[in-house]
């Protein structure tokens, strides 16, 4: 448990980085934060005193305390410009690739890098943000965590927008915002795939779908839009749904559906390569053969399924073109370039495998 000091610490300064205090304001007074936090006032003001060194806070004789604007400048005093990257992982599937590319990119120009990821969690992504504000990062390129559910960390964003940060999504978006972003066309994914099933004679398909991501929103729809198209029914019980927090158990939900629909469907949408896989593996194990019996699509061409030992049909994702575009889109902003396109989507393009039969 952490010291009640820091407690405090932690909290005024989320409150400062977030823009609930701005720069220039009095905080509440010694009296009042002893109150607020149930704490002593030789805590408050030890609190007070480290903000007051690390630049967050100024106090002023017999006036008070207020937010200082010098927590903005950057740390180490280089004339360097920094890009900040926050990704929801570095080191998994698809995104060593992107920010390779970010690398690359900001490389040339010679801006420096300041990475850090949020494992799609919420709470690690607030620590993210605030970490790259208190460093004074002069862009920000962001993927979103759970883009597609309510997001506590919006007034983040804000605060950057009002400090003329210029910040770029990728991958996903949050729907709250007015913000630039590259994504693949996640809506065409999955219809490409579900219409290559279809044009190989499969018309009882599933999916199995991630749904606390904006992807797996769109990836869904193109699944519905195909099966329309063919003036297939869509049936919810065809659906297997997971999110970041139940992906940990897909496995076993897996081989329940999967037994389930044995016989009954013949075909699979996968949410991405890293369940396609998983769905290879599970099928494995319960001596379900693919293709003959399932038909799988996965999406992204990643890493992964190029290694696999059995060819998985999947679609493009840019990956590292992507991380490329983002930094250079930063670059620009910060060099000065007016017209920049506020969104590009990346067409995918399906890459046959192994994995779907013709029926």
């Amino acid at each position: 448990m952490k010291p009640k000091y820091q407690a405090i610490i932690d909290d005024i300064k989320s409150r400062i980085l977030s823009g609930d205090f701005n720069v220039g304001e009095q905080i509440p007074t010694e009296s009042a934060l002893q109150s607020m936090y149930s704490v002593s006032r030789q805590t408050v003001r030890k609190a007070i005193l480290e903000l007051t060194n690390e630049g967050f806070l100024r106090s002023e004789k017999g006036s008070g305390t207020y937010v200082s604007s010098q927590y903005r400048s950057k740390t180490g005093g280089s004339s360097k410009k920094t890009i900040g990257v926050i990704t929801t992982y570095i080191s998994d599937y698809i995104f060593p690739s992107i920010i390779r590319g970010i690398e690359s990119r900001i490389n040339e120009d010679d801006y420096s890098l300041l990475l850090a990821s949020t494992n799609n969690n919420l709470d690690r992504e607030k620590k993210a943000l605030e970490m790259m504000l208190s460093y004074g990062v002069d862009g920000l390129i962001v993927e979103p965590t759970k883009s597609n559910l309510y997001n506590p960390n919006i007034a983040y964003y804000l605060s950057f927008k009002e400090l003329d940060i210029p910040y770029l999504m990728i991958n996903a978006y949050y729907e709250e915002l007015e913000a630039p972003f590259l994504c693949l066309d996640d809506v065409q994914s999955s219809y490409l795939a579900t219409k290559e099933l279809i044009a190989k004679g499969h018309t009882q398909i599933g999916i199995i779908a991630k749904m606390d991501d904006l992807q797996g929103k769109h990836r869904m729809k193109g699944y519905i839009k195909a099966l329309g198209e063919a003036k297939l029914r869509f049936e919810p019980e065809r659906v297997l749904s997971f999110d970041t927090e139940t992906k940990q158990g897909l496995s076993m939900n897996l081989k329940q559906y999967l037994m389930n629909n044995r016989g009954v469907l013949t075909a699979l949408v996968c949410y991405n390569d890293e369940v396609g896989l998983e769905v290879l593996h599970v099928c494995r194990e319960l001596g379900i053969s693919i293709p003959e019996e399932y038909s799988i699509i996965g999406q992204d061409n990643s890493y992964i399924a190029k290694n696999a030992n059995i060819k998985l049909t999947t679609l493009t994702h840019p990956q590292e073109q992507m991380g490329r575009d983002a930094a250079d889109w930063i670059i620009s902003k910060l060099q000065g370039k007016k017209e920049l396109p506020d969104h590009i989507y990346y067409q995918p393009v399906l890459i046959e495998g192994e994995t779907v039969l013709e029926r």
